[in-house]
């Protein structure tokens, strides 16, 4: 699949550069653009909606599967492999930026006393691995 595909299925799609998009995202009542979509030299989609849904529940509201994220392993084989790039130091900034701030409140929450939903706490343990997958990335920079 190629980012074409995902963005003709989303509303208030604009570019912000070279294979990146905004879009309203089609998980939840997005009145304007939080999600982004880019895609890599090698055809892979990335999706990220800064409002906190998940990628399968993106794909889900517009009939595409986690799967379709990810060039056909023949198409890519014909592909030139290039380098790998790392995103721009400001991308992961702003990627990790959100999660951060959850992390921060649940553990200001915590040490005041308070206690988790099981639904809070599934939300602080997405952002500590979002975060820690960012750290990760830039590690291999």
């Amino acid at each position: 699949m190629s980012a074409a595909t995902l963005l003709d299925r989303l509303d208030g799609v604009r570019p912000t550069g070279s294979g990146r998009w905004v879009a309203r995202c089609p998980a939840h009542g997005d009145k304007s653009a939080s999600m982004s979509v880019r895609e890599l030299d090698d055809g892979t989609v990335l999706v990220h909606d800064f409002a906190g849904c998940s990628v399968r529940d993106i794909l889900a509201a517009v009939g595409l599967e986690f799967a379709d994220l990810f060039p056909n392993k023949v198409e890519q084989d014909h592909r030139r492999r290039g380098e790998r790039r790392p995103f721009p130091a400001t991308d992961v900034l702003r990627a990790i930026e959100r999660e951060a701030l959850i992390a921060a409140t649940a553990a200001s929450f915590l040490g005041n006393g308070g206690s988790l939903t099981d639904e809070d706490r599934e939300r602080l343990l997405t952002a500590a691995a979002r975060i820690t997958a960012a750290v990760t990335e830039t590690r291999h920079v």
